[in-house]
């Protein structure tokens, strides 16, 4: 009997600004920096690996400019492709339902998305190995 890879719980993203529920499961901030006017314990923060956001440089260069979107994708998989606390996400994922935890104002420009896409490549990769 072959055994069959753990089931990964769903990877969500979401605001810090919107109520946490039951269904977030582990709730994790991706950014460096606490948003001021949010109390910790209201956001219900279960982890902080501050290890997975963007490095500083990559974050200043960006400065939230959709222009430079693509080039920012494309250089924060690159540091997330070499880092050793991706995986902690990852085995958080199998133990449940994740949440990701962001700040910033625009859904489609941010760091969160890019980690989330990442997680979600990075688990399709390896059903995909297991069958």
């Amino acid at each position: 009997m072959v055994d069959s890879p753990p089931e990964i719980g769903p990877i969500q993203m979401k605001r810090v600004y919107e109520a946490p529920v039951a269904e977030d499961g582990t709730r994790v901030l991706v950014e460096r920096m606490w948003r001021r006017g949010i109390k910790k314990e209201n956001a219900r923060i279960d982890l902080r690996p501050q290890a997975v956001a963007p490095s500083p440089q990559l974050r200043r260069w960006f400065a939230h400019d959709p222009a430079k979107w693509d080039e920012f994708q494309r250089r924060y998989r690159d540091e997330l492709s070499r880092n050793p606390a991706v995986k902690e996400l990852l085995d958080l994922a199998r133990s449940g339902p994740v949440t990701l935890v962001y700040a910033t104002s625009d859904p489609r420009h941010n760091s969160a998305l890019v980690l989330l896409r990442f997680l979600r490549a990075a688990i399709r990769r390896s059903r995909a190995r297991s069958r």
